[in-house]
């Protein structure tokens, strides 16, 4: 078992990465290269980053060590340029153009090691006319078109909390491209930049859906598609205490066992009759609102019929499924998602809790062997 804050020994055992403090997917990113065994140390503020969360809970912070350091002063910048040097990966979220102010951007980091992987996340990317501005998830998604292919259609667009653009279209690929850069470093001895943008990623995560429309087999509005709600055998039902069951039975065989078990079977409209749908949609409606959400969880057990109960966020650590598997795990009292995904001879695990600001200083300056940490730091 790891010592807790120590380097991992999963699949990035040895890869050290430097992150600068930030929010959102920049923190994200860096956890899943420390679940991934690598050896994360997160430069943080003396202030803080303005996150309105303890420290303590703060989960994308697991798995590594925290020094502190101020980077609007020119030894803040010299510090962080050691931990550069001893580097193989460095992760920044600043608005383009900041990190070069602060004295820690690629031409300089670069100038002290030509490997380094020096990742950059950013919403709008490193240039375009909105490269500058500030924004969030919803903004990003928003213009990727994206958010609005999401909700009812006399409703305004339903936010998918910041999954997909934060997580998905930034942190994902954030990740996908330092791996990439790291292996070309690795072959080559030649770092790079590796610009990942929230808007980018999010738009390519729709290519599939793009290739649809192309071809005539997607409608531009909410609703109207196989896959976002307008098809009545995919989508959510209320069950008869207010929750809900989610629906995915897309192919003829899982859906001619969903209708069976559902009780419909035999008077179901034709599946393939789109003129007819509302009439389909309307007696699966009818028919969920019989029973509980437990009480047809129960009659779809064990079958093929690709239908599940939809699970709060603090049901969902229960699930048998998920509990076999142990998809969520306990950490210090928190429950959390476990590391993903797995691998068979470098397995990944929670070594440790969130990174408390500054409580790694003392092992980073001699692990990395950056004494002036113990110095200037703080």
């Amino acid at each position: 078992m790891a010592v807790a804050g120590t380097p991992g020994h999963g699949p990035l055992a040895g890869v050290r990465v430097v992150e600068l403090a930030g929010i959102g997917p920049g923190p994200f990113a860096a956890m899943l290269l420390a679940d991934l065994g690598a050896d994360v140390v997160r430069v943080d503020r003396p202030n803080g980053t303005g996150l309105a969360i303890d420290p303590a809970y703060d989960v994308t912070n697991r798995n590594k060590r925290s020094v502190i350091v101020n980077l609007k002063t020119a030894d803040g910048a010299a510090t962080v340029l050691e931990l550069v040097e001893r580097a193989d990966i460095l992760i920044e979220g600043y608005r383009p153009g900041v990190a070069e102010r602060l004295g820690v951007g690629p031409g300089t980091c670069h100038a002290r090691n030509p490997r380094l992987v020096y990742g950059r996340m950013t919403g709008w990317g490193q240039d375009g006319p909105l490269a500058p501005r500030a924004g969030h998830d919803i903004a990003y998604i928003a213009l990727t078109g994206t958010l609005g292919m999401i909700g009812d259609p006399d409703a305004p667009p339903a936010v998918p909390a910041n999954l997909v653009g934060d997580y998905a279209g930034g942190s994902l690929y954030l990740v996908v491209g330092l791996l990439a850069a790291l292996h070309h470093a690795r072959a080559t001895g030649t770092g790079q930049v590796v610009d990942a943008a929230i808007v980018d990623g999010t738009a390519h995560l729709s290519s599939m859906i793009h290739g649809m429309l192309a071809a005539g087999g997607w409608q531009d509005r909410r609703r109207a598609n196989l896959l976002d709600g307008g098809c009545p055998f995919y989508g959510t039902y209320e069950t008869a205490d207010g929750q809900y069951m989610a629906v995915g039975a897309l192919e003829q065989q899982f859906y001619e066992e969903f209708v069976a078990l559902l009780g419909i079977g035999d008077r179901a409209p034709d599946r393939k009759d789109v003129t007819r749908w509302d009439e389909l949609r309307e007696q699966v409606a009818a028919r969920f609102k019989t029973r509980t959400r437990d009480e047809w969880t129960a009659v779809f057990e064990g079958s093929d019929a690709c239908v599940a109960p939809v699970l709060s966020l603090r049901e969902a650590p229960g699930h048998p499924h998920l509990a076999a598997r142990g998809t969520f795990t306990d950490h210090g009292g928190i429950t959390q998602p476990a590391p993903a995904p797995r691998f068979s001879a470098t397995p990944a695990s929670v070594r440790s809790g969130p990174a408390r600001p500054g409580a790694g200083t003392a092992d980073v300056a001699r692990e990395w062997d950056v004494p002036r940490l113990l110095r200037d730091g703080g």
